[in-house]
């Protein structure tokens, strides 16, 4: 599967909970890394998803938000994956800034500004936060 989103993170559904229009699903990567999805009602029941069954969570780049350091807030979003900045490429307006989470790469994109204005750096302690709503899960035929 060719996609181009930046980020398609491979594992196992772990936990699926029911609701009336939505479900929450949990995807654990072989590292142990947990991505959690909402997805509608109708979207696990046409892709077959349940526990145990092998899927992957995609999130584009430019959906993930990079907090530097350590949060001092609270965050609803679902997704809060605490690591370090393992790369910095930048580019004319953006930066694509990559933070090793557990051994898992998760890439964000955000502005040169911005990299300047968190401090980041290689080594830099950062969280990449994004919804449940942002992932998109796609299993194999």
């Amino acid at each position: 599967m060719a996609i181009s989103a930046r980020n398609a993170f491979e594992g196992s559904i772990t936990s699926v909970t029911p609701g009336a229009v939505n479900s929450e699903l949990v995807i654990t990567t072989p590292s142990g890394v947990d991505i959690v999805a909402t997805v509608t009602v109708a979207s696990v029941e046409a892709l077959g998803l349940a526990v145990g069954r092998k899927a992957v969570a995609i999130v584009k780049a430019p959906s993930v938000i990079v907090v530097a350091g350590r949060p001092g807030y609270r965050f609803s979003a679902r997704n809060q994956l605490r690591g370090k900045v393992a790369r910095i490429s930048a580019g004319a307006v953006n930066s694509e800034v990559g933070i090793d989470v557990g051994g898992v790469l998760v890439q964000a994109v955000i502005t040169n500004q911005a990299v300047v204005d968190l401090g980041l750096g290689i080594g830099a302690d950062a969280t990449a936060i994004f919804k449940a709503g942002s992932v998109i899960v796609g299993v194999a035929d």
